[in-house]
This record gives C-alpha cells, sequence and structure tokens, in this order.
C-alpha cells in the first residue's frame, strides 16, 4: 500500500534541542515523505513568507515567515498560514495527506488537505506550561473526538489520556545508543578538541547536565547542590527558555555552558563524572518523560534524578531517585563514591535497558501501527451496508 505524504504540524524547531520528533521523523522519512510545519516566526521585513529547506535525513522543513505578532499556531496567524501552506500544498499536488500534530493548536490547519489519517504524538502536558495558550485544553478535547491514533511520550501521559480515546499506545523516549557511546563510533577528533575547549578549565569531579533550561528546572536545588560541595562542578547546557536568564544561579563552581549541538553532547558527557535530572517537581513535570535518561546510561554515566514518576517507573533500578534537596546531595555523594565493582554492576543493567530502547524500534512500531490503521480505515470505507440496512432503507422508498 503506497502511504500519502505525512504533514507534521510542531511547536518546536527542528533546529532546537534534537529530542523527540527529530527522532522520531528522521527515521520515518524512510517509509514516506514527511513535510515538517513549524509554527511560524515574525517576518523582520513583514512580508508573508513561506521558507523551504530540505533537510539531510529527507524531511521538507517548511518554517512560515508572517507579519502577525502572535505567539505560535494563535488564531490570529491561521489566515495567513492556510494561505500560505495552501498555496505550496497545490504547487506540490498535495491534496491528501496522513497529518501528524505535536500541538492541539494546530488542528484548525487540518482542513488544508483531506486527511487520510489524523495522528496525535503527545510528548508533553503543554497545558501545564509556562506560556500556555488559554484555549489549548479545549482544542485538545476537540483534537480527541477527531484523532485516528495517539502515540504518548510515555507511561504518565498514557494513563491521563487512555480513557480519552479507543486507539491511544505508548510509545516512551528511547535512545540513539551508537550516538552516546563514543565506544560504539568513529573518533571525531574536530568535536573532541571542541568538548575539550569548553571543559578542560574545569576541575574534577565534574556533574552535568544537558537538555532546555527553564521553568521545569529547579534552579534553587542546582543551586543548593552548588553550594553543597563547592569542589564539585556542575555544567549545565542548553538554551535558557522562557525564564530570565539573570534568574540563573551564579557559583565559581557552576557553569552555564548554553546550547550546544547535538553531534558534540557525546564529547561533553564523556568528560562527566555524573549525570544530572535537577527537575522540579511541579505540573509542568507530572507528566515528562525525558529522553536524556537513556542517553546518559548510553554513555555509561552515573545518573541522578529527582522524583519524576516516569523516570522511577522505567528507570529507577538503575536511576538514583530523589526526593528532596538533601536526598539528592546524598545521592550524588553516592554515586561519587561508589566503588568500580558495584558501578560496573549498574552500568551491566543500564546496558540492557538501553539496548531494548532503540529509537529505530519505537519507529518501526509507529510505521506498522499507521498501514494497520490505514488498513483497517480503508476496509471499513470500502465494506457494504449490512443487508437489513439496505432492505429497511428500500422499505422505507416503497
Amino acid at each position: 500500500m503506497k502511504l500519502p505524504p505525512l504533514l507534521v504540524f510542531s511547536h518546536l524547531r527542528w533546529d532546537f534541542v534534537y529530542q523527540r520528533p527529530q527522532h522520531l521523523l528522521s527515521r520515518l522519512a524512510r517509509h514516506w515523505r514527511v513535510i515538517f510545519i513549524e509554527e511560524p516566526r515574525r517576518a523582520s521585513d513583514g512580508v508573508n513568507q513561506l521558507e523551504q529547506t530540505t533537510l539531510e535525513c529527507g524531511v521538507t522543513r517548511l518554517l512560515p515567515h508572517t507579519a502577525i505578532d502572535a505567539p505560535g499556531f494563535h488564531d490570529d496567524q491561521l489566515p495567513v498560514l492556510e494561505a500560505l501552506l495552501g498555496d505550496w500544498l497545490a504547487e506540490q499536488g498535495i491534496a491528501e495527506a496522513m497529518v501528524w500534530l505535536y500541538t492541539p493548536m494546530a488542528l484548525p490547519l487540518v482542513k488544508l488537505v483531506r486527511p487520510r489519517l489524523l495522528i496525535y504524538d503527545c510528548m508533553d502536558e503543554l497545558s501545564a506550561f509556562k506560556g500556555a495558550p488559554r484555549q489549548l485544553r479545549q482544542r485538545e478535547s476537540a483534537l480527541m473526538r477527531r484523532v485516528d491514533l495517539v502515540f504518548t511520550g510515555g507511561p504518565s501521559l498514557y494513563e491521563a489520556k487512555r480513557a480519552l480515546h479507543p486507539q491511544v499506545l505508548c510509545v516512551p523516549s528511547a535512545v540513539d545508543a551508537a550516538h552516546f557511546s563514543l565506544e560504539r563510533k568513529a573518533p571525531d577528533a574536530g568535536l573532541a578538541a571542541r568538548a575539550q575547549a569548553l571543559q578542560q578549565h574545569l576541575p574534577y569531579p565534574r556533574l552535568g547536565f544537558f537538555g532546555v533550561i527553564d521553568e521545569r528546572l529547579d534552579l534553587t536545588l542546582v543551586e543548593a547542590l552548588a553550594d553543597s560541595h563547592p569542589l564539585w562542578h556542575l555544567v549545565m547546557v542548553g538554551p535558557v527558555v522562557k525564564i530570565d536568564p539573570a534568574a540563573l544561579p551564579q557559583r565559581p563552581n557552576l557553569h552555564w555552558l548554553g546550547m550546544q549541538p547535538y553531534a558534540l553532547l557525546p564529547h561533553l558527557l564523556a568528560g562527566w563524572d555524573l549525570c544530572l535530572m535537577p527537575f522540579a517537581l511541579n505540573e509542568a513535570t507530572r507528566f515528562i518523560s525525558p529522553t536524556k535518561t537513556l542517553e546518559y546510561l548510553a554513555a555509561g554515566k552515573p545518573v541522578v534524578s529527582t522524583a519524576i514518576h516516569d523516570v522511577s517507573l522505567l528507570y529507577g533500578h538503575v536511576v538514583g531517585i530523589a526526593g528532596t534537596a538533601s536526598e539528592f546531595i546524598a545521592a550524588c555523594e553516592t554515586e561519587l563514591a561508589r566503588p568500580p565493582a558495584l558501578r560496573r554492576q549498574r552500568a551491566e543493567r543500564a546496558a540492557k535497558l538501553v539496548a531494548a530502547s532503540s529509537w529505530d524500534a519505537s519507529a518501526a512500531l509507529i510505521v506498522t501501527t499507521i498501514r494497520e490503521e490505514l488498513a483497517r480505515s480503508r476496509t471499513e470505507s470500502l465494506r457494504p451496508l449490512p443487508a437489513l440496512a439496505a432492505d429497511a432503507g428500500l422499505n422505507g422508498l416503497a
């Protein structure tokens, strides 16, 4: 069965932190055409236009530039987006497509095509995030009534969504193990040198974090950790989003390196003694299932996390879990002091978990699920009316 193109609407940009959308869609692009539509960016020259890029993985990226001063897929943006995308789709001869949403806010744009299949990849509870659109919950309710398939990024989201739709499948965060294990890939002297330049002045032990630095991070905990052991050096890698950079705690042993390329992360990790997940325990983190957990483990590093539900459930046997700041600090002390033999045992358990959690397998599961759903919906559309119903209709006309 020939699959129609996959039209993806995303609130995240492709060149932002490399995470679930990029991992999955770059693999799905091996099976059919993937068109990734980002939320609009404000046009500096006031001209509405669509920027098209063909990415190395084969995904077509569309970035709308509009003169509208409204965030994301805001209602004020919709008329302009309909015009830009409608013209592009007509030029490409695309009248029918599978539509994949990362944000319910893009639901009104589904009408641009005849959707063979409507898919919602729910990777976060976006309504709990800082600055979430007020109508997000209402639009998600509308989406759940129309959608054909729902994928969730972890068990917590699955439990929250499973009663809302009959076709909800949990596809937890996975990992590209070969990318994060320097032992399994050819050395890159240039990347190694860049990582060395960023960290060579930092003494050991080094405790590191990479990811988005926003309201989900417990900055008070980070500060307490730095203060508890002035000889520990905390390396914080990632873009600062939705919070004031001036609010980041500053200490001589606390180092904010900003956003770094995905390719560089394994080389930075190689220089760390312990990996951190100092998430706040709040509404914004209630449903998260951090991709970085498996990435840390794939690099062979010990990990300490706050008591995030999905982390505790899926990885609690190989990750140190802490409920309070004092427990988090104590867990870090324990991991750093763990004898080599015990560290190897935990690393062996982690390696088995990593081996069973590949993005390739996740993408293959999604492709199979989509093909089955397309075949089912096609069969149903071709199925003749039951004889009783047909007879009843004829009798009614007699």
